[in-house]
């Protein structure tokens, strides 16, 4: 309730006394600390030197140093629901996020919308006089609300945040990153050649906002979430990044494997009893299920083949301790300020290695999203190039387990502490004496709000603007600041995502055998094993059948979690059937899409969708002599299509997958000056071997065919964000080499595109009767 005014109020101002106390804005607690969270993504526990791995964090490193690594900290193995636990301290089915955005599928856990009962750690540092900061990723946005014209409701400025510059989406190319700027898309600043790189661009802004609040509010605390594309696909980076690790990978996954746990047990992460698991951990019948989360064996591969993996593990560190010198800008600044004693900082990362990068690695991520297999020898070709704008590439699976030794497998397998157990150290000098210690208390993302408010002197609010709101499902981890011996305070926390499930309690756990986006469903037949965490750090010891009454207890604990916190139904559908879902949108279902010049990109997920139908691309156009430019753009380099004029001639290219030769059709003959209706048809006649739409395309200059030839279409989407529709012009990393981005359209007019879709969904029968026999 509002204070009431206490003045006096006469007729005469002059006569009266005003009372400022009603109208003032709440102030914050006294000496709280600022608050800066720095989250990577896709980092395993043994791949920064700090916590044993192989890649050096000088800015890390000197923050371990000075403050606490925590060795038993989780995660809930992927990207969405861990930050979204990071935003309100409620675990990830609470906030509605059983999996990524993009896997939204209507019910309670896994809408992808936060709840009202839910209130964010921004708004309520906001409310109490807090400068709140939000920079990089923002994975928490459903799919429907990312066009410029959409809702609002879920972007960071709605959700207790007084700026934001990043990205909205999973990922995002980071030399051609699609930026956001509070609640607005925006061009980059500069390209690439002018040494533009998102890691850069989001230091640079993030010290903007920190010297506007220093030079106007000194007095004011405030709160930064750091979030910066790295450490996930696509791994891109300087190159004297990537070559200061020359070398540096060549003996081979399973050889990290032994010197990280070697480094580890060494610095006091690991137990000196720990033991290795292995590289392909899950049994046969499991395995079979996930092909793609397998690990080919190092002394298996040709030279080749070691010399392109190792490559690409040395632009993934690259790419790691790039971004960590400019995160060391950041940090430079508190100290120069004289900041730094009272900003209690975490770095840490949302989720385990990733394997999304298949066992032969990727020169383009997006394959796996298409679920379209790389090929080594395309790979090859890219191996001078990884990690420049020319690839969107991902180590192989065999890294992913070497960067979470000494676990099983990887980023998604929330039953393995291999997806789940990730690096955290908390910094903050004036609160915490210990320096250099490692701290094995077990701990939780979900955690990390209560541990904030604790530290600044808030609670969460038991009703926010008159919703009630669910308790915090987190702990408050200050306590382990002083006390390394202290007895974990955490007694319970669930695990669930994309069908795999786990239970931790009091230093056991227990695991389903499970793939996730397998398809195979069958979850009343999975398989369970138990570990004693407390005597087993590395889950290595199946101990169901010695205990099966503790088994049992666990699992019936964690079907009481489950029902507590909005679970299930459990879903292993695979990324393709994920991404595919339909999600609703305030506009209804059309066979016909018109876009116009001198418009935003329009995001994937609300535009047209041609993927595996047939479909078909009018434009109204007057051009001359000269006429030249992109008509229509979708996509990027990497996964794409367009429609544009060329010498005279209407090209029409559909970059599947960034696989060469691009598919393209040229007119033969020379557009003639004047209007017309140029464009082309898809006319699909069958599913190709991974799914992708075959068929014809046929090019047209008014009524006339000008171009005819075979071609097939993704499967799946071109991007998880960004590179959306264009008019006039193509978005900064071009679809076709046959031109250079932005290639706008000149001297000619564009009226309008059309794209129709018609009403048919083509649905590959053949795929559709195996799933089903798979499940049944």
């Amino acid at each position: 309730m509002a204070k009431p005014f206490k003045g006096v109020i006469k007729l005469d101002v002059r006569d009266s006394k005003p009372d400022w106390t009603p109208f003032e804005l709440t102030r914050p607690p006294k000496g709280a600390p600022n608050v800066l969270i720095v989250l990577y993504d896709d980092t395993g526990l043994a791949a920064w030197a700090p916590f044993g791995g192989r890649i050096n964090m000088p800015t890390l490193q000197k923050l371990a140093d000075n403050g606490l690594r925590y060795s038993q900290w989780h995660t809930t193995a992927l990207c969405s629901p861990t930050r979204s636990t990071f935003l309100t301290g409620r675990n990830h089915h609470v906030n509605r996020f059983a999996s990524i955005s993009e896997g939204a599928d209507g019910f309670p856990g896994a809408a992808c919308r936060l709840p009202a009962e839910c209130a964010t750690l921004g708004q309520v540092l906001q409310d109490n006089g807090f400068s709140t900061f939000w920079l990089g990723k923002d994975h928490n946005v459903p799919t429907e609300d990312t066009a410029p014209t959409g809702s609002k409701s879920e972007w960071p400025l709605q959700k207790g945040f007084d700026r934001f510059y990043g990205y909205i989406g999973g990922e995002t190319n980071n030399w051609f990153p699609d930026l956001v700027e509070d609640n607005s898309y925006i061009d980059q600043p500069y390209r690439p050649e002018d040494g533009y790189h998102l890691s850069k661009d989001l230091a640079d802004q993030a010290l903007r906002m920190l010297r506007d609040q220093r030079q106007v509010t000194p007095s004011k605390p405030w709160f930064m979430w750091f979030c910066p594309g790295a450490n996930h696909a696509p791994h891109h980076c300087p190159t004297d990044y990537a070559d200061k690790y020359k070398g540096k990978f060549d003996d081979g996954y399973e050889a990290y494997r032994q010197w990280a746990l070697a480094r580890m047990i060494e610095q006091g992460i690991c137990p000196k009893d720990t033991v290795l698991t292995p590289i392909n951990p899950l049994p046969e019948d499991i395995a079979k299920t996930s092909p793609g989360d397998m690990v080919r064996p190092w002394n298996t591969l040709n030279d080749k083949e070691k010399r392109l993996f190792s490559r690409m593990a040395e632009v993934y560190a690259g790419f790691s301790e790039y971004t960590d010198a400019q995160i060391g800008r950041i940090i430079e600044f508190l100290e120069s300020t004289n900041q730094l004693e009272n900003t209690i900082i975490l770095y840490c990362a949302d989720n385990g290695a990733s394997g999304e990068g298949s066992p032969n690695g990727s020169v383009n991520e997006n394959k796996f999203f298409n679920g379209y297999p790389d090929d080594l020898e395309e790979n090859l070709k890219y191996l001078d190039v990884l990690g420049s704008p020319d690839t969107y590439n991902h180590y192989p699976t065999g890294w992913a387990v070497a960067f979470s030794t000494p676990f099983k497998m990887f980023k998604r397998y929330s039953q393995f502490a291999g997806g789940t157990c990730d690096p955290l150290v908390i910094h903050w000098p004036k609160g915490i004496k210990a320096k250099g210690e490692v701290r094995h208390q077990y701990h939780h993302s979900t955690d990390i709000v209560a541990t904030i408010l604790d530290v600044v002197g808030l609670e969460m609010p038991k009703v926010y603007r008159g919703v009630e709101q669910y308790p915090l499902n987190g702990v408050s981890m200050r306590y382990t600041f002083d006390d390394a011996r202290a007895p974990t305070q955490k007694k319970t926390q669930y695990y669930e995502m994309l069908g795999t499930r786990g239970i931790w309690q009091d230093g056991w756990k227990a695991a389903a055998l499970h793939a996730p986006i397998s398809g195979v469903g069958h979850f009343d037949k999975d398989r369970w094993e138990l570990y004693h965490v407390d005597s087993d750090y590395s889950e290595s010891k199946d101990l169901a059948k010695e205990h099966p009454d503790k088994l049992k207890a666990l699992v019936d604990v964690w079907f009481k979690e489950a029902d507590k916190n909005f679970v299930l139904p459990l879903d292993d559908r695979t990324a393709v059937e994920l991404l595919g879902i339909q999600h609703p949108t305030t506009e209804p279902p059309r066979t016909r899409y018109i876009y116009y010049p001198d418009t935003s990109p329009v995001p994937e997920s609300v535009g047209v969708n041609v993927r595996g139908r047939s479909y078909r691309i009018v434009a109204d156009v007057n051009v001359t002599s000269d006429t030249t430019g992109v008509i229509f753009a979708h996509g990027s380099r990497f996964g794409g299509h367009a429609l544009f004029i060329k010498d005279r001639r209407l090209y029409y290219v559909y970059n599947f997958l960034g696989i060469k030769p691009e598919q393209k059709l040229v007119s033969k003959e020379e557009l003639q000056p004047g209007k017309h209706t140029l464009g082309m048809a898809f006319v699909r006649e069958k599913s190709g071997k991974y799914g992708e739409a075959v068929g014809t395309t046929q090019l047209y200059v008014d009524e006339q065919v000008v171009a005819e030839g075979p071609m097939k279409t993704q499967p799946g989407h071109f991007t998880l964000c960004g590179d959306g529709i264009c008019v006039g012009y193509d978005s900064e990393d071009q679809v076709s080499g046959e031109y250079t981005a932005p290639n706008k359209f000149t001297d000619g007019t564009i009226y309008a595109v059309a794209v129709d879709v018609g009403t048919d969904v083509y649905l590959d029968l053949e795929r559709e009767a195996a799933a089903a026999l798979a499940r049944d």
